[in-house]
């Protein structure tokens, strides 16, 4: 299984560059970091795992660190950071992040 995400500031109508995101996993009640990157000019992120790897099915949550992102901006934001929590079983998965200062929505793309 692959994973994949893509950030876009909606209040400026552009890709979020700069975002650190973390992918963690579920494990026996806790996280463990698993990888980790920042988004791109064109806000995605496509490599939190080695080349050849994948996901093993499980539960995962990505961990964007929005709060720098704003103050970059001059920007005060209401959510200092977002965590998106997944159940991965097959496939690929892409999770996109629709961000604004005082608001996010997120789905599953593909």
């Amino acid at each position: 299984m692959s994973l994949s995400t893509h950030v876009l500031d909606t209040m400026r109508g552009r890709p979020a560059q700069g975002i650190l995101v973390r992918l963690e996993a579920g494990a026996g009640g806790a996280w463990k970091k698993i990888g980790e990157g920042r988004t791109n000019a064109d806000g995605r992120i496509a490599d939190f795992l080695p080349a050849g790897s994948g996901l093993e099915p499980g539960v995962y949550r990505l961990v964007f660190e929005t709060k720098d992102y704003f103050a970059s901006l001059g920007q005060k934001a209401f959510y200092p950071g977002v965590e998106v929590t997944f159940e991965a079983a097959e496939g690929r998965h892409h999770v996109p992040l629709l961000l604004s200062p005082f608001g996010y929505t997120t789905y599953r793309g593909s």
